[in-house]
């Protein structure tokens, strides 16, 4: 899958690009990043991005012409979208994740400064999203995240595929408690079940602990589960 992501930061991504998940991802050829410097389209001799408002007020806006600049640059690989990184979009979560898994290639915009003109939002706008309803300075965080969350679903990235179905929020759930060694820590000792060797009761002990988890703590999500007659089952076992 690729990704092109338009920022005035493209340095800040090479960290997260050289290691860990997404790091294997690139070397093995299953992720492909495309970094695109947005002043290499600015305007003048600063390469001014950015310009004061109409209307007035505080902060600078990310003018249109850049921006469209940029865009246009960018070979397009259908299926793709377009993204804008904003506070105002569209929440970003798993299922949003796996819709967009389906694109073969996303053009992920870093929003900067107050703003991002409109009308460039009106042409090339597919989606507007936001990882959560809080300020932060620029999108490049946002957008590692997105390329994180995607890049560990693509098929081959992780090393154990089940690793992505058993993990919080790939079924609606929050993920169960977990041990390693030691047996024993500070008195607190690893529960039996898992010990047992019993592949069954250790699935139905982590469903029981996974669906305990999303009602205590996510009620939210709870709320939206259908539950199986085996689940109703396992949470009437937790009440008694």
């Amino acid at each position: 899958m690729r990704f092109d992501i338009i920022t005035i930061f493209p340095e800040l991504f090479s960290p997260f690009l050289s290691h860990g998940v997404l790091g294997r991802g690139v070397r093995e050829g299953k992720i492909q990043v495309n970094l695109i410097n947005l002043r290499d389209f600015g305007e003048g001799a600063h390469r001014s991005v950015d310009d004061r408002p109409y209307g007035g007020g505080a902060g600078m806006v990310m003018m249109p012409v850049p921006l469209h600049r940029a865009l246009l640059s960018i070979e397009k690989q259908e299926p793709y979208l377009v993204v804008f990184l904003t506070p105002s979009g569209r929440l970003f979560e798993q299922n949003l994740a796996k819709e967009l898994m389906q694109k073969r290639q996303l053009i992920i915009v870093c929003g900067r400064y107050e703003g991002i003109d409109e009308r460039v939002l009106t042409l090339w706008g597919d989606l507007e999203l936001s990882i959560g309803d809080y300020v932060l300075s620029g999108g490049e965080v946002a957008a590692l995240v997105v390329l994180e969350v995607i890049g560990r679903m693509i098929p081959g990235v992780l090393g154990d595929e089940n690793s992505v179905q058993e993990e919080s929020f790939s079924e609606g759930l929050l993920e169960y408690p977990h041990y390693t060694r030691p047996r024993v820590f500070e008195g607190m000792e690893v529960p039996q079940v898992l010990l047992s060797g019993n592949h069954k009761e250790i699935s139905q002990w982590r469903r029981k602990m996974a669906l305990r988890r999303t009602k205590e703590r996510r009620p939210d999500l709870f709320s939206k589960l259908t539950l199986t007659q085996e689940e109703l089952n396992l949470l009437n076992e937790l009440d008694t």
